[in-house]
Formats: structure tokens, sequence, C-alpha cells
């Protein structure tokens, strides 16, 4: 077995693959990865939620190519340091929800919480599903299933 291909990040799909360069970090990429998607997030606070959207549906359109061209680049097919699957499901998170510390600190657990434990279906996804999409399929039903827990807890408490 040949030893993996190490990421250029003077390759501009290596580097936005590993979410700006987080995902080098040598323990729990995925959360840095995740770090890394709250600078994003905050640039697209002053967007109308359309543009939110649109913004998100961008990348997770991109996401596929740059995370399987990446994959592929380094001979891994889901190398731990690939985190724009974290970027996108943390927007995902954290759609329509009010901008506040809590929220953000509530949408970062959750996300998280979700990405690792991965309940069914996201484990079932994302041991069935090759390529790009397969590195980013659990990353977005985890954010899917974050965000809903995370509006039903805003529900409760009325926000």
């Amino acid at each position: 077995m040949t030893e993996p291909r190490r990421p250029s990040m003077r390759n501009p799909v290596h580097f936005l693959a590993f979410g700006f360069g987080s995902g080098l970090a040598p323990k729990a990429p995925g959360t840095f990865g995740t770090l890394a998607a709250i600078p994003v997030w905050a640039l697209l606070l002053p967007l109308p939620l359309w543009g939110y959207l649109l913004a998100t549906a961008v990348v997770i359109a991109v996401g596929p190519w740059l995370c399987g061209r990446t994959s592929r680049d380094l001979g891994v097919h889901d190398h731990g340091g690939i985190v724009w699957d974290e970027i996108a499901g943390f927007l995902i998170t954290m759609i329509a929800v009010p901008p506040t510390l809590l929220n953000l600190v509530l949408g970062f657990a959750l996300f998280r919480f979700f990405d690792v434990l991965k309940p069914w279906p996201i484990g079932w996804l994302d041991r069935r599903i090759e390529g790009g999409w397969g590195i980013m399929v659990d990353d977005l039903v985890a954010g899917v299933y974050a965000a809903l827990v995370l509006w039903g807890i805003l529900a409760l408490i009325g926000v």
C-alpha cells in the first residue's frame, strides 16, 4: 500500500477542501474545519435569507468536486483533513438562526455531535456513497439534523 500524498496549500482546490488549511490540524481536523466555517457563516450574515441559502447551495454544489478531486489527488477516499464538508454542514445548521453567541455555540456543538455520532441514516450513507458526494453527504445530513434540533430548541425557548 502506498503512502498517501500530502495536500498542497498552494493548490486552490486543496486549500479550499482543507478548509483554508484548518484540516491540517493534527488532532480533530473536523472540529477545526467546523471552526473555520464560523468566519464563512459570519461573512454570510448580512445577506438576506435567500442570499444565505444561495451561498450555502454554492458551497454544497462545489463540494463534491472539491472533495473528490482532492481525494483523488491524495490517493485517499475520505482524507480526514478534507473539511469542506464540515463547512457546508455547519452552514446548513445555521440556516435562519439568529446570530447570537449562544446560538453559535449550540449550533457548533449540535453539528459536531451529529457529525461524530452519525445516527441513521448518516453512518449508513457515509458507508455506501463513494467519491465526492460520499465525502459530503454525511455532513450535509448531520447539518440538517443539527438544524432541526437547534430550531426546536429555539422554538421551545421562544426565540
